[in-house]
């Protein structure tokens, strides 16, 4: 009888141990906030820098192909990240990276070919929210087909310096022009 009271007395003093770590806990998180409550300060630039999309700094021609640089420099030692942007019936042509990079689709549908020869018609569509990764050394061509709605948009991560080698319908690398 002693032993099943001290059962029953340690077992009801555990729960409400429990039950005060718990509402010690959800206390301290306080309310779950909503989209209706006012936003919080803006967080600290040396804690989370941040770059607005008016700011990103985009080259090569629009209407065409874009690309912002989001961090670090393709061309230069280092890790970096660019997006991309396809606008509609635009391709690069067969070519390979020397490096390893990593694609994920942001938005629209990025079409792309492993085949030495360029025909649009090769391409495969990879759509929105798709990772996707650009083995060394393989040829590999994309872009963004005519009649899409909008822009194939990727993020591209990747070790730099990178270099990317144009290669002739035989997959070897073309040579470059002399230069003048």
């Amino acid at each position: 009888m002693r032993f099943t009271r001290m059962t029953i007395l340690s077992v009801a003093v555990g729960l409400a141990v429990g039950a005060a770590v718990l509402a010690g806990v959800a206390q301290a998180q306080g309310a779950k906030a909503t989209i209706n409550d006012p936003v919080g300060p803006p967080p600290d630039p040396t804690h989370i820098p941040t770059v607005l999309p008016k700011d990103l700094k985009w080259t090569g021609q629009e209407g065409r192909m874009q690309q912002a640089v989001l961090f670090g420099d393709p061309n230069k030692p280092g890790l970096y990240g660019v997006i991309i942007k396809w606008y509609p019936g635009n391709f690069s042509q067969p070519h390979f990276h020397d490096q390893e990079r990593y694609a994920y689709v942001i938005s629209g549908t990025w079409w792309v070919s492993t085949s030495n020869v360029y025909d649009e018609k090769a391409t495969y569509p990879v759509r929105a929210g798709t990772v996707a990764i650009d083995a060394a050394n393989t040829v590999h061509w994309d872009g963004s087909r005519l009649g899409e709605k909008e822009p194939a948009v990727l993020e591209l991560v990747g070790m730099g310096p990178v270099k990317t080698v144009q290669v002739d319908e035989n997959g070897k690398p073309k040579v470059p022009p002399p230069a003048r």
